[in-house]
């Protein structure tokens, strides 16, 4: 029996037999619905970090730098994971993150006026080059190259956030639901990878999401500012 391309078979007919489903069957099952469950969520993980920033009107704290760099990550991952045969739900948060991604970039970059050259440049240059990644028009070899550099992209496209952070004693317009959506994904990541035999430079890849997010949570824990007595009588009326 399948539902969206989910099979329950294995499991169902464990259950109607009175029996509790292997290990063999269970597991397999369970990194697929999770698959799932982490692209569906994925449509709005980025979407607190928006609302945030859109609502002060402000990027302070925010590095932009950090939101270029996991762009750039989403695109090259992105197309790897479409052109190299992975299931939907090994990948299928990328799509979306992706888009998400643009998006605060394009309202950082509305809040950081006026816009350098170097911006406008880099953003030409992504515009440019990031059709052609996404399509797979590319040497092989150089895909490879480039997912492989993907890892080392998120992971410095965390550093100057996590810095600057550390820097100011702040987290300034950080949200802290979309790095705990981030942090959580990141874990569910590594055990469906695991289960689907992702390529170990996958496994990596989500290994290194769960130590920088969970650094950039603790971050944010330990520089949140406790409200005023003011604050939480006005809130309280």
């Amino acid at each position: 029996m399948k539902v969206l391309g989910i099979d329950f078979t294995c499991a169902l007919g464990a259950l109607s037999n009175g029996q509790f489903p292997e290990k063999d069957c269970l597991l397999p099952l369970i990194s697929t619905l999770l698959g799932y469950a982490i692209v569906a969520a994925s449509t709005t993980v980025k979407l607190p970090q928006i609302l945030k920033i859109l609502e002060h009107g402000s990027i302070r704290g925010l590095s932009i730098l950090s939101f270029e760099l996991e762009l750039v990550g989403y695109t090259i991952a992105l197309a790897y994971c479409l052109h190299g045969g992975l299931p939907f739900s090994a990948y299928g948060e990328l799509a979306f993150l992706l888009i998400q991604a643009l998006i605060l970039v394009a309202i950082m970059y509305y809040y950081s006026q006026p816009v350098s050259i170097k911006r406008w440049m880099t953003a030409l240059l992504y515009c440019g080059i990031a059709p052609t990644i996404l399509a797979g028009r590319i040497d092989p070899v150089l895909f490879e190259a480039l997912y492989a550099s993907q890892h080392a992209i998120f992971l410095f496209a965390k550093i100057p956030q996590i810095w600057q952070n550390f820097s100011n004693k702040s987290t300034g317009e950080l949200s802290f639901l979309t790095n705990f959506m981030n942090f959580g994904g990141s874990m569910v990541r590594v055990f469906t990878s695991i289960q689907e035999q992702a390529p170990k430079s996958v496994l990596l890849g989500s290994v290194l999401g769960v130590a920088t997010n969970a650094i950039l949570l603790s971050q944010i824990l330990i520089y949140q500012k406790p409200k005023s007595r003011a604050e939480k009588e006005k809130k309280t009326e």
